[in-house]
């Protein structure tokens, strides 16, 4: 079939590889100049399938409104907040029932697992050569943050996923370089799970699904799909002297992130997509023994501290309202606190003169968590979109799935409650 991607970050790039591989003709389209340069572009690239939750559970309204008085709260409502986050907002809420959550968060491990096992299957495949290092480790700063990661234990222990709880010392053992001036009474060291540089693999997979024959085209912009010819893309390039063309395809696959739900809105799906805002701070490591092994997470700040290649990035922050194209100050200085508290030193910073990237990127997230793929009611329409800050743990998995039921091949991995009649 003649298929055509609209988005090229690491959702998109992955469908794309997957697409080719299965024998299509591919053509990726994406509005910026470049792969992966706005979600995919600096996140913490954390790739661990028993953490993968939604961000509606039960207790998470409470939370929200106390962290409003909170120097670093991990979550924040900003001002402004437009019509449409308040209605996602609402249903959010509602989805942070128990039984919602439970089941939310059951089929997003289904698919995270699965979608490590693609991930090692395509690097090992094609031997793609990417930052990555292996183990994560949840370190909990005092009896109180113990004692609330019980539950989420006792989910892992259902799962048989494989983890360990140990105390201060042997935390040290295994993360060496962790401050010995930071006080703490233990952690969750999931030795299975990994971090990795997202854009640096969807960079490398881009070019892997050239090798097989996919386009992509920068600097695209495509309008929102025409219900008469949904398969039918209207599409402006910066460089054309004819502001627009029309390009037919068999199949059109929507993986744009937040943009997605103006291109769908005219066939008639009413994608109820927010951009729920993270942070990053990506430096030079300054000295490896100082630097943590792999990924670490202070599940107090939630706040990820990643170890990649001869860098270290900080990432965290959920941050829904306010001006997309405003870092937040605050957040920011929540960064550079959690990576001073547990790996001073590590980093050459904005102070010794070395370059720092800040970085503030839009998760477009779905109220209830998982995302939504595969056929819609619209023929030749697909979609691969929600992932939210997951997108990374979900995409290898999640373009497989596309691609074997484009195929009308039975996927790997249960797909209940993945598919677009959730939003109905």
């Amino acid at each position: 079939m003649k298929v055509a991607i609209v988005g090229a970050g690491i959702i998109g790039v992955t469908t794309a590889y997957e697409l080719a591989a299965d024998g299509h003709e591919v053509t990726v389209f994406e509005r910026h100049g470049a792969a992966a340069l706005e979600t995919s572009f600096a996140n913490a690239g954390v790739v661990a399938p028993g953490y993968v939750t939604p961000w509606a559970a039960p207790g998470m309204p409470t939370k929200v409104a106390r962290y409003l008085f909170s120097r670093h709260a991990p979550v924040r409502v900003c001002w402004p907040v437009a019509a449409h986050e308040l209605n996602w907002m609402l249903r959010w809420r509602s989805a942070c029932k128990p039984e919602t959550y439970l089941a939310n968060r059951a089929r997003l491990q289904r698919l995270a697992f699965y979608s490590r096992h693609r991930l090692h299957q395509v690097t090992e495949d094609l031997q793609l050569e990417y930052d990555h290092s292996q183990g994560y480790m949840v370190l909990l700063r005092g009896e109180r943050d113990r004692k609330l990661v019980q539950p989420g234990l006792q989910l892992l222990r259902d799962g048989g996923i494989k983890f360990q709880e140990v105390d201060a010392a042997r935390a040290r053992e295994l993360e060496p370089a962790l401050n010995p001036d930071t006080e703490f009474v233990g952690a969750v060291w999931l030795p299975d799970d990994e971090v990795g540089n997202c854009r640096q693999f969807a960079l490398l997979l881009k070019n892997q699904a050239q090798a097989l024959g996919a386009k992509f085209e920068f600097h695209c912009a495509v309008a929102p799909l025409d219900p008469a010819h949904p398969t039918t893309l209207r599409i402006t390039r910066d460089s054309d002297a004819v502001p627009t063309t029309s390009v037919r395809f068999d199949a059109v696959v929507v993986c744009s992130g937040l943009a997605s739900a103006a291109l769908l809105r005219p066939v008639g799906l009413r994608v109820p997509l927010a951009a729920v805002h993270g942070y990053s701070i990506s430096a030079p490591i300054r000295e490896p023994l100082n630097a943590p092994r792999s990924g670490v997470m202070d599940d107090r700040y939630k706040v990820a501290i990643s170890r990649l290649g001869n860098r270290v990035r900080v990432a965290g922050s959920a941050e829904i309202g306010g001006q997309p194209n405003r870092k937040r100050p605050a957040a920011i200085r929540t960064l550079y606190k959690v990576l001073h508290d547990w790996f001073p030193g590590a980093a050459q910073l904005a102070n010794t003169g070395a370059a720092v990237q800040e970085w503030k990127g839009a998760r477009p997230m779905l109220p209830d968590g998982p995302p939504v793929l595969g056929a819609t009611h619209v023929p030749g329409v697909w979609i691969n979109i929600g992932h939210g800050s997951s997108g990374w743990a979900l995409a290898c998995g999640s373009a497989r799935i596309v691609a074997d039921l484009m195929a009308q091949r039975l996927p790997e991995v249960d797909l209940e409650g993945l598919g677009v009649e959730r939003l109905q």
